[in-house]
């Protein structure tokens, strides 16, 4: 892990060039341009917030924020690891130049959607301020979650875009799999609605997620400090998992230009 950190850093200027060419090319073409940065965020939560507080009503304060709160780190999460997968296996055209730090491109993915994820927080906060939810000094542990997220889905991503260079069905298996996780993680319903107190513990034993989501929704829409246990927890877990995916990533990075 360590000799990707350094790796990393060493080819920062590369990943910085490809995060800036990916959010310009992002929506080039289209009318309103850098405006879906906003307006897809957007759009999921009126769909949700029909869906829930019209067909299925729930009895939540403040639903829209409650559930936009949740909405934009897994919007972060589902989209770097659907991405992520195939970023190996789409990029032949740099993977066959002569060592092209094949790292780079799983991060450029993770990094250019965190920066889409910052870019929405405004929007976040301005319907925080709609609801008369305005931030608190627990947004001081606000950046501590999203490093814990960036390890953990940077570590996810590196596993699924290695072994998708060889079994390319992983990337169709992972977006369906992204949408069930979506429903087992509280985004649209609060972790306490569970009544089973095992329920609840099996999920954030088995969900890293939904301490993720939990500690979102602690800061921003209850106004408390996030639950530490199951945070760092998570923490030393993510850890652990990116010290073993930058392992099975350099074991099969030799492999990567032969098999695409």
């Amino acid at each position: 892990m360590i000799r990707l950190v350094r790796e990393l850093y060493q080819y920062r200027g590369l990943l910085i060039s490809l995060v800036q060419r990916e959010l310009k090319a992002r929506y080039r073409g289209s009318f309103l341009g850098f405006l879906w940065t906003f307006l897809n965020p957007t759009l999921h939560m009126l769909v949700y917030v029909l869906l829930f507080t019209v067909v299925m009503r729930q009895n939540i304060p403040n639903f829209p924020f409650f559930m936009f709160v949740g909405l934009l780190p897994w919007i972060w999460f589902s989209t770097s690891v659907g991405g992520g997968a195939s970023a190996i296996s789409d990029r032949r055209d740099l993977l066959t130049k002569v060592r092209f730090p094949a790292q780079v491109l799983p991060t450029s993915v993770v990094v250019t959607n965190l920066c889409n994820f910052v870019l929405s927080l405004p929007l976040m906060l301005v319907l925080g301020m709609a609801y008369g939810q305005l931030p608190t000094w627990h947004v001081v542990l606000f950046p501590v979650v999203v490093l814990i997220q960036l390890t953990f889905t940077l570590a996810l991503t590196y596993i699924l875009a290695a072994i998708n260079v060889t079994f390319r069905d992983l990337q169709h298996i992972v977006s369906n799999l992204l949408t069930l996780w979506f429903f087992a993680t509280p985004v649209l319903y609060p972790l306490s609605t569970i009544q089973d107190e095992s329920a609840r513990s099996l999920m954030l034993a088995l969900n890293p997620m939904v301490s993720l989501m939990t500690s979102y929704q602690a800061i921003f829409y209850e106004h408390r400090l996030p639950d530490a246990a199951p945070l760092m927890t998570l923490a030393a877990v993510s850890v652990v998992l990116l010290w073993g995916a930058s392992s099975i990533f350099e074991s099969r990075r030799e492999e990567f230009a032969e098999s695409i």
